[in-house]
This record gives structure tokens, C-alpha cells and sequence, in this order.
């Protein structure tokens, strides 16, 4: 998970709220202290995080919880809504075709990102097309192109041309209408006249209705300051915060940019194409306090390019006729929605608390043996697992190159499952409820 230390910091935190005996000025102070060292390791503005900690020393020792709630309840509402206040407030994306403009630095991941913003609008039905413009660095072009390629999107660059906005003028005029159109722009070592000259130009000719920087996190706080420089420039409508998932700064970086005046609107967390997503503050500080974030979570299924598959799968799990093609689905289904350490992280309670690392990675380790097994199986197989029998186990061991042990491991998995569910489901009324609510698309909220 994104800023996975911090996360399990706080996470400890609201632990030992939950298990004092009693909320008194003693527990309080250890919160607060806590709190800050939590917040200090990850970079996060020493002015800052102490102001963040006074304010919930204060509510905590004046306000009151409301009727019905208890003052444990209340203490961690206090938290979860200080920690959000430093984040920066909602900043709506509609994924429609727009002209967006990316800048940044030289080394920011600006060209990785552009494609993973066209990956983002593909998936949401919008067609794109990739500009480059960064004149000064022929590789980039070159990158950005294999991208589009990979990707599938339309590409244009002119190699020989040397003025960015001249490029921009030809791809307007060349490029489809309704399109997306992503401009990838050229970096410096620092923020100097030309860049922002340049920068201008290519503003005044694209006319943008998005202009996004991008930041690398591992920066830390300086990030901040490259924001506001930029929002002031060129009037940026957003920030793309790169790389977070590795730097052990990015507490600094969101926090900074959060208060620079230009809004978070997407954080890359991955070093691969679908691994961008938007920043929305109360998901993000929900799933970092281990709340969950379920709606992330159907966002995600809603993406799945195979969703009818999987909701048949469901139901079949529901009606009681789940087969162990059903669970091939749905396998491939988790595969397709993320790796395993960030979907467990949207699952309230879990947070991934439960699970360290060695953990996640045997569970990953051990979907993927089950994948396998699932492909060696016939289409008779998939459909009645009664069929498998010892010589079977054998046949499907060698086929999909696990030991038999692996495979009877599944079978005992699948059997598991059917039986629970089918004893979720034994009650008639219950499973109405429901199958009427699954055909319906309806979900509840997250609590």
C-alpha cells in the first residue's frame, strides 16, 4: 500500500485507543506523541504535523461526542478528520475528451505518466491520443510512442521540428475531434526562464482545459515548492504525485503540494501502466487508517474488461451451483484488479494490518499456483470438480507443473468456499435479499 509505515503507524495508534482501559490525559498524551513521531518519519512538516497534533489535543479535551457515540469513537473521528484536513480538499476529474497539458522537471516520470493518464481515460471509455513536444529530448519521443503503441492510443511528434508549439498546432489539425488529447512537454534541471517560456507558448496554442505537473514524491517537501512555482507560472489546475509508493518522503510531498494552492488530483503507485489513481482525500486517509475503501473497490470490478463473467461467477457462488470455472473468473478478476497488498487495503478492518509482507507475497505466490492448476484442467473439470480423482491430480500436477499436494490444496479451497457460501446463503430470505440486491447493482456504502 501507498506510505505503507505511516499507514501502519496510525493504525497502531487507533489500536491502542481502542484497547485502553480508559480515555484519560495519560492515553491522550501518548496519541498525540504518537501521532507526531508517525507523521515526522514520513516527512510531513515539523510546523505542520505539531499544528495537526495541538488541534486534536484540543477537541479531544473540549469538544463532546455526540449522542450515542463513545469517547473512543469520537477520539479516532478527530484523527481521521485532522489527518484528511492536511491533505488538501476533493478535486474533480471528469474523464471526457479534454486537452491536457503535462510539465514537470526533468526526471519527474512526466512521459510514464502520460501514459498511464491515457490508460486511465481508455479504461473509462474515452478515446486518446498522445502529443510529444519535448523538442530537447529525442528519447522521450521515442518512449512516448512505444507507449501510445503498447497502449493502443493515437501518437503524433514531428522529430525535425524544433518549436514544441508548432508541433501542438500540427497534432490539432491532424488528430480526430472528440479525442483526448495528452501533451507531454519537455523538463529541465530547475525552474528557469525558458521552460516557462516554452511552457506558455504551448499553453497558448493547445488552450488546455487541464494543466497537470508532474512531481516526483521521493522530493519530499521541496515538492511543495516546485508547485507553487509552477501554479503561479503557468496556472496549473492540478499535480500528478509520482512514485509514492516507493519513498519513504511522499508524506512530505502530499502534504506540501496539498497546502501549495495546485490540487492533487492523481498519484502514481506503481511502476506500471494501470497503476495511477485518483486522489481523493477521504478515500485516501480511509484506507490509510485501515477504514477501507470499498468504493474503490467497485470502481475497480466496474473496470474489469471481462464484468460480465464475474458477476455470472457470483451469482453462481450465491445460487449454490459455483463451479471451479466460477473460481477461474474470479481469479482472474483479482488479477486484473490489482495485486493482492493493495486490494486488501481497501477491505475495512483489514487494512492490511492482518497481513505483513512474507504474507501477501505467499498469497500472491499462491493465487498464481492455483491460476495455473485451474489452466491444466479440462473444460469437464472446470465444470464438475467431482470429476478429479487421484489419476486426474496426477495428470493436472504435470500439466500445470505443481506438485499434487498444490492441487488437492485447491480442490480443498474450492470446496471450502462452496460450503460457505452455501451456508451463508441457507436462508431463504437472506438469499433473496441478496440476489435481488446483486441483480440490481446495488451496494451499500462503506460505514
Amino acid at each position: 500500500m501507498v506510505l505503507d509505515s505511516l499507514g501502519k503507524s496510525l493504525r497502531g495508534v487507533l489500536q491502542k485507543i481502542a484497547k485502553g482501559s480508559v480515555i484519560d490525559e495519560a492515553l491522550l498524551a501518548d496519541v498525540v506523541r504518537d501521532i507526531q513521531r508517525a507523521l515526522l518519519q514520513a516527512d510531513v512538516n515539523v510546523q505542520l504535523t505539531i499544528d495537526l497534533t495541538q488541534r486534536v489535543r484540543r477537541r479531544a479535551t473540549e469538544e463532546r461526542p455526540p449522542s450515542g457515540a463513545s469517547l473512543r469513537d469520537f477520539l479516532i473521528r478527530i484523527i481521521y478528520e485532522e489527518i484528511r484536513g492536511i491533505l488538501g480538499k476533493d478535486r474533480p476529474f471528469e474523464a471526457k475528451p479534454k486537452r491536457i497539458l503535462l510539465a514537470g522537471l526533468f526526471g519527474q516520470g512526466k512521459t510514464t505518466t502520460a501514459g498511464k493518464l491515457a490508460r486511465y481515460l481508455q479504461k473509462k471509455g474515452v478515446r486518446v491520443a498522445l502529443v510529444g513536444a519535448d523538442v530537447h529530448r529525442p528519447a522521450a519521443i521515442d518512449q512516448l510512442e512505444q507507449l501510445s503503441k503498447k497502449i493502443g492510443a493515437e501518437f503524433y511528434s514531428n522529430r525535425s521540428e524544433p518549436k514544441a508549439e508548432t508541433i501542438v498546432r500540427e497534432a490539432l489539425d491532424r488528430l480526430a475531434p472528440h479525442t483526448a488529447l495528452i501533451v507531454d512537454t519537455a523538463g529541465r534541471s530547475g525552474i528557469d526562464a525558458d521552460l516557462i517560456e516554452e511552457l506558455k507558448r504551448v499553453r497558448a496554442v493547445l488552450e488546455p482545459e487541464e494543466t497537470f505537473l508532474v512531481l516526483d514524491a521521493a522530493m519530499g517537501q521541496s515538492a511543495g515548492r516546485s508547485a507553487e512555482a509552477f501554479h503561479k507560472a503557468v496556472g496549473l489546475t492540478g499535480v500528478i504525485l509520482t512514485k509514492l509508493d516507493g519513498s519513504a518522503k511522499g508524506g512530505g510531498a502530499l502534504s506540501a503540494v496539498a497546502v501549495s494552492g495546485a490540487p492533487i488530483v492523481f498519484l502514481g503507485t506503481g511502476e506500471h501502466l494501470d497503476e495511477l489513481e485518483r486522489f481523493e482525500p477521504t478515500r485516501f486517509v480511509s484506507r490509510l487508517l485501515g477504514m477501507g475503501d470499498i468504493q474503490t473497490l467497485l470502481e475497480r470490478f466496474e473496470e474489469l474488461s471481462n464484468k460480465e463473467a464475474a458477476e455470472a461467477a457470483a451469482k453462481h457462488l450465491l445460487g449454490g451451483r459455483f463451479s471451479l470455472r466460477d473460481m477461474r473468473t474470479q481469479l482472474d478478476s483479482l488479477g486484473e484488479m490489482g495485486p493482492v497488498s493493495k486490494l486488501v487495503s481497501m477491505f475495512p478492518v483489514l487494512g492490511g494490518a492482518k497481513l505483513d509482507d512474507q504474507q501477501l507475497d505467499q498469497t500472491q505466490q499462491r493465487l498464481r499456483r492455483f491460476r495455473a492448476i485451474l489452466d491444466s484442467m479440462t473444460p469437464a473439470e472446470l465444470d464438475d470438480a467431482s470429476l478429479i480423482k487421484a489419476d486426474r491430480v496426477h495428470r493436472i500436477s504435470r500439466g500445470s507443473g505443481q506438485r499434487p499436494q498444490e492441487v488437492r490444496a485447491l480442490l480443498k479451497q474450492y470446496e471450502t468456499t462452496r460450503k460457505a457460501a452455501h451456508g451463508l446463503v441457507s436462508n431463504r430470505r437472506l438469499r433473496r435479499q441478496l440476489e435481488k440486491q446483486f441483480a440490481s447493482g446495488a451496494h451499500a456504502p462503506p460505514e
